[in-house]
């Protein structure tokens, strides 16, 4: 990346305590690509600039001024530039527990609920999403609190319902589930793929296919993510990044700045800083 183009790119990933529950993330990439990568909680992102390439299961969707992106929980996709300019965009990751919270008060949705739709042309919910970023950085806890609500319930309302019920655990699947669960029992020293599978009474291949169908993703790439997640919950918590790097099995510290920044968006010493000053202040700063 040259250095305008690289100056071209800005991102802000922050959370208030005013708004417990929420991350928000503003920002405008070039030449930053999301690899495939998953989300515990879910995804709103509003684009107000340029075009974003989104990849999913189902295949790769353009987003465009307007259009707000839809992920629920795991979901594995990628994100990436759609046009030479960019794209900019205002992001919001609301916890399931908030989603939830919403839909029980607006919805008539039983069980766990989700979108139809990845990508919608909504430009009201997309100025909403953008006004949430705006009230939260002048510290207006009521104005963002209210937007986000709004925005939620239209969102619902217009393109939500009840996640499909998961299929019966065939016996790949359940061999799937016990991988992930030895993989983050021993993230910092993993298996390598042979002695995993070996573990489980199956073969490489085997489990491969077990766990892509599973989580859309090969045991690396999952790991790699859930490794990104536990270090972001240790710089919460007031770890510094080598240090968070070591816990999750990084070799170092660079090797947590390369996957933390492609996924985050953001590198882990600003995530850190903006964890410090918004829980310290416990207001919005404005941008």
């Amino acid at each position: 990346m040259d250095s305008k183009r690289r100056s071209a790119e800005w991102a802000r990933h922050w959370r208030w305590t005013a708004l417990p529950g929420l991350d928000l993330l503003r920002a405008r990439y070039v030449d930053h690509s999301f690899p495939l990568h998953s989300h515990d909680g879910y995804v709103f992102g509003a684009v107000t600039r340029g075009v974003e390439e989104v990849g999913l299961p189902g295949g790769i969707e353009r987003a465009g001024p307007g259009t707000v992106v839809m992920i629920n929980p795991e979901v594995p996709h990628t994100a990436r530039a759609g046009a030479p300019e960019g794209w900019a965009y205002a992001t919001l990751y609301p916890s399931a527990s908030m989603i939830a919270e919403i839909a029980a008060e607006t919805t008539t949705v039983r069980g766990t609920v989700g979108f139809r739709e990845a990508l919608v042309e909504d430009a009201h919910a997309a100025h909403l999403i953008s006004e949430v970023h705006r009230a939260a950085e002048e510290g207006n806890a009521l104005a963002a609190d209210g937007l986000l609500r709004v925005a939620v319930a239209r969102l619902l309302r217009l393109h939500g319902g009840p996640l499909p019920a998961r299929p019966a655990r065939t016996a790949g699947a359940r061999v799937a589930v016990r991988a992930r669960e030895i993989l983050d029992a021993r993230m910092a020293d993993p298996p390598t793929l042979e002695a995993l599978a070996a573990e489980l009474g199956t073969g490489p291949f085997a489990l491969l296919r077990a766990f892509r169908a599973a989580y859309g993703m090969p045991p690396y790439t999952w790991l790699t993510d859930a490794r990104v997640r536990r270090a972001r919950r240790l710089l919460e918590g007031g770890a510094a990044p080598a240090e968070a790097a070591v816990a999750v099995g990084f070799t170092d510290q660079p090797h947590l700045n390369r996957h933390f920044t492609r996924i985050v968006g953001v590198p882990p010493g600003a995530y850190r800083r903006e964890r410090a000053r918004t829980y310290k202040t416990g207001s919005g700063p404005v941008s």
